[in-house]
């Protein structure tokens, strides 16, 4: 969703859809699932009519991945604002990129970033 919305504005140069979904990443990595409106979708929606997860993942890389996805796109929406269209797209293009990858390989690029950090610091892992 994210990808598409992301890329549908690139297309039709439509950079307010950028601000739009920095909140919804905002929401969601900020406040947790209840209160991003695509996590919620996906909560109430897709995921009942998928099996039981065989383990259940540690929130904190996606949360990561999701804050630098509001950092890009709040950057973005400065970089709009001040004439910048160039700059706003690349930034915007990174993530619909990014966010497309995790949802067709299962790839989370900020996940990974997030774990090499983890490792690096010491800090504990949740299997």
């Amino acid at each position: 969703m994210l990808t598409a919305a992301l890329l549908g504005g690139f297309l039709l140069d439509w950079w307010p859809v950028v601000p739009v979904f920095a909140v919804v990443l905002f929401l969601g990595a900020a406040f947790g699932p209840r209160y991003g409106p695509v996590l919620r979708f996906y909560a109430a929606v897709v995921r009942p009519r998928l099996g039981p997860p065989a383990h259940l993942e540690d929130p904190r890389p996606p949360r990561f991945a999701a804050t630098v996805g509001v950092i890009f796109l709040g950057a973005a929406t400065v970089a709009f604002a001040a004439g910048g269209d160039a700059v706003g797209w690349a930034l915007t293009l990174i993530v619909a990129g990014l966010a497309g990858l995790a949802a067709t390989t299962g790839i989370c690029v900020g996940c990974e970033i997030w774990l090499l950090i983890a490792r690096r610091r010491h800090v504990e892992l949740v299997a």
